[in-house]
C-alpha cells in the first residue's frame, strides 16, 4: 500500500471536501447553532470532536453555502470566533429534520425508502 504524505492527504481530502454537498455537513453544525444565538469555535469543536483545522474547513464551506455566518472579534484579549445560522441555514434543516422524520415513518411502517 502506497503512503502519502501528509501535505497530500490534506490536499485529497480537501478536494473530496469541496466536492461533497454542503448540507451534507450541516445537520450537526445547525443543530447547535440553531439551539442558540451563536456557537463558540472552541464549544463546536469539543461538541463535534473535530480538529481546529477540520472545523475551520468545515465551516467556510457552510458559510460559503450560505448556511451559516462566521463573526470573529475578541473576548477581552483572546480572539474568539462565533457561529451563527443563517435563514438559508434553518431551511436546510428543517428539510433536513422533515426528510430524516419521513424516512423513520416509513422505516416504522416497514416500507423500503
Amino acid at each position: 500500500m502506497a503512503h502519502r504524505s501528509r501535505s497530500a492527504c490534506a490536499k485529497l481530502i480537501d478536494k473530496r471536501l469541496r466536492q461533497v454537498d454542503p448540507a451534507a455537513l450541516a445537520p450537526k453544525y445547525l443543530v447547535i447553532a440553531a439551539e442558540a444565538e451563536s456557537a463558540d469555535f472552541g464549544y463546536l469543536r469539543d461538541a463535534l470532536g473535530l480538529t481546529p483545522g477540520n472545523l475551520s474547513r468545515h465551516l467556510t464551506v457552510l458559510e460559503e453555502a450560505g448556511l451559516i455566518q462566521v463573526r470573529k472579534g475578541y473576548e477581552g484579549r483572546r480572539p474568539r470566533t462565533w457561529v451563527r445560522i443563517t435563514g438559508q441555514g434553518r431551511s436546510a434543516l428543517a428539510a433536513e429534520i422533515a426528510a430524516l422524520t419521513e424516512l423513520l415513518r416509513r422505516h416504522e411502517q416497514g416500507k423500503p425508502a
